[in-house]
């Protein structure tokens, strides 16, 4: 993104707001899917990310590359707010009523693909994780920021990006054992072992 752009975008030229929302729009949108596991959701992110960029503008550095990974870091703080939201209506409605069951829709999304079982053990384990970790694991992995975007996105140091992903890639594994132990067999190159056949049959 030149100069030119930047200096439109923070004096408040709604042409250039545009064309920033029609570039990276869906981006956003895929970054709140992975990150709220709701699309509904999703879509609030993307009107709240772009509300606050345009309120946020003049904060536009001058100069610089790509604004996605700035309206990522304002996407993750949107959805950390909704988050937080989520947790005291929860709380309030708990204290008010008793609690109803809620479906899941955790196996319709999985119905979609064609490895169900797989991205049931991954979305169990993405949700183990410590918030923190999940964001850099969807800045990182799904919207594939490098370290210092990544960075840049949740305002804080690239070593910082680095340990919490690698921590999150550990835990990302040992958590799909826990949940998924079948794999194990086939991972380790051998085939299960023969059971003895039945006395009759020697």
């Amino acid at each position: 993104m030149d100069s030119t752009m930047r200096d439109r975008l923070r004096a408040g030229d709604r042409a250039a707001f545009g064309e920033l929302f029609d570039e990276h729009a869906q981006a956003v949108y895929h970054h709140g899917v992975r990150l709220t596991e709701d699309r509904s959701l999703a879509e609030d992110v993307v009107s709240t990310t772009f509300l606050q960029a345009w309120q946020m503008r003049s904060r536009i550095d001058p100069d610089g590359g790509t604004l996605r990974p700035w309206l990522l870091g304002v996407a993750t703080n949107t959805i950390r707010n909704l988050n937080r939201k989520a947790l005291r209506e929860r709380s309030l409605l708990a204290r008010l009523w008793p609690r109803e069951h809620v479906p899941d829709f955790a196996d319709e999304l999985a119905g979609r693909l064609d490895d169900a079982k797989t991205l049931a053990a991954v979305g169990a384990a993405l949700r183990r994780l410590r918030p923190a970790e999940r964001e850099v694991v969807a800045l990182c992995v799904w919207a594939g920021l490098d370290y210092a975007d990544a960075a840049q996105a949740l305002g804080i140091p690239i070593g910082t990006v680095r340990s919490r992903l690698s921590r999150a890639r550990q835990r990302l594994a040992r958590l799909s054992l826990e949940l998924d132990p079948a794999p194990r067999q086939l991972q380790s190159g051998r085939a299960p072992a023969a059971q003895p056949a039945p006395e009759g049959n020697r």
